[in-house]
Formats: C-alpha cells, sequence, structure tokens
C-alpha cells in the first residue's frame, strides 16, 4: 500500500481515556494518516460515515456502551471496518471474545508504537480489499438488474455450459439471434469474455 493510498484512510479512536486518544492521535497523524478521536462509542456511532475507508482502534472497556457492544452493533448492520482492539491486561478475556466476533487484531496496553502503527496499516489495506470487491459486488448487481428476461435466460443457459446452437434450439430462436443476445449481455455486464461474464454472475449470485 502506498503513502497516497493510506492516506485517504481515517483511523477512528475509540477510548474514554483522553491521554491514549491525544497519543494514537499524535502517532497516526505522524505518519501522515487522518485521525478522529470519540470518548464514547455512541458518538463515534452518531458521527461515523459507514462508507469511509479506514479502521477502527477500539477500548474495550468503557462507560456506557462499550467495545464489545460497539463491535455488535458493527456486524448487525453490516459494517465492515476492521477493529483493532486494544485492552488492559485484566480484559484480556473479553479481547479474546472480540477476536471471536470478528476483530480484526487486539493489542494489550501499554502498546509499542510501531506494533500499533504496522497494525493499522495491516487493517486499512484490508478495509480497502473488502470496499473495492463490495462496491464490485454492487455494480455488477446494477448491470445484472439491467438484462431483460430473454437476456437473464441465455445468460442462465451460458452458465450450464450451454452452446450457442444448443441454446437457440432450447428458445426456438436462430443462433444468429443468440450471439446477438450474448453480445447485448457482455456489454450491460462489462465483461470482456464469456469466463469473465460468468464469473460476474457468480459473484452477482453470492452477493
Amino acid at each position: 500500500m502506498n503513502q497516497s493510498t493510506a492516506t485517504a484512510a481515517t483511523v477512528y479512536v475509540v477510548d474514554d481515556n483522553p491521554a491514549v486518544r491525544d497519543a494514537i492521535r499524535w502517532l497516526v497523524e505522524e505518519v501522515g494518516l487522518s485521525a478522529e478521536v470519540y470518548a464514547t462509542a455512541q458518538e463515534f456511532v452518531d458521527k461515523f460515515d459507514a462508507e469511509a475507508i479506514g479502521c477502527l482502534v477500539l477500548d474495550i472497556r468503557m462507560p456506557g456502551m462499550g467495545g464489545l457492544e460497539l463491535q455488535d452493533y458493527l456486524l448487525n448492520n453490516n459494517i465492515s471496518i476492521p477493529v483493532i482492539v486494544v485492552t488492559g491486561h485484566g480484559d484480556v478475556p473479553m479481547a479474546v471474545r472480540s477476536m471471536k466476533n470478528g476483530a480484526f487484531e487486539f493489542l494489550q496496553k501499554p502498546f509499542n508504537d510501531q506494533t500499533l502503527l504496522d497494525t493499522i496499516f495491516l487493517a486499512i489495506k484490508r478495509h480497502q480489499s473488502i470496499m473495492v470487491a463490495a462496491r464490485q459486488r454492487s455494480q455488477i448487481c446494477q448491470n445484472l438488474a439491467s438484462l431483460t428476461r430473454r437476456e437473464e435466460q441465455v445468460l442462465k443457459m451460458l452458465r450450464t455450459g450451454q452452446s450457442s446452437r444448443e441454446i437457440a434450439e432450447c428458445l426456438h430462436i436462430s443462433v444468429r439471434t443468440v450471439e446477438g443476445h450474448r453480445a447485448k449481455i457482455m456489454d450491460k455486464m462489462n465483461s470482456h469474455s464469456v469466463a469473465e461474464l460468468l464469473e460476474f454472475a457468480h459473484i452477482a449470485e453470492s452477493a
């Protein structure tokens, strides 16, 4: 991940300890990253943009909505931002629970600055990959929705491995008409080969 790509991301810090918040913000801004800090999980929830690229550095034990509750909120709302959990010594069992719930990593206080930065960069890289894939799936689904009923029929038969001649016989149309439908399908799906078209259809089906 290059520097310009990384700096387009934001590190969100949720910790009720102002000294910890300020220290992490200073650390990430020193390496050119953007940072937003919050004293409570609810404040983060109220202001967070789910479409933003970044990662969340989260204290697991806080008054009000705790770290585990915030993680549950993210999961329940299909928010994919990677969560780096920071814990005190006595909170390790809670951190293990958070890992089982999908946390990206957990670090025990006091943590090494470079270890935190390395983890942040890895988390951002992961989130970028997740968001790119999600946007691709969304675009593929939109493209698929633009197909006519006949084009959907042809695509379905292509996915079963049927040739243009077999499709033509089944639908009682000419091979040339089938080829025309296939060309329109590939254009609408923005695919450059039948193999890529079938891959896109599979991605849409699993979305």
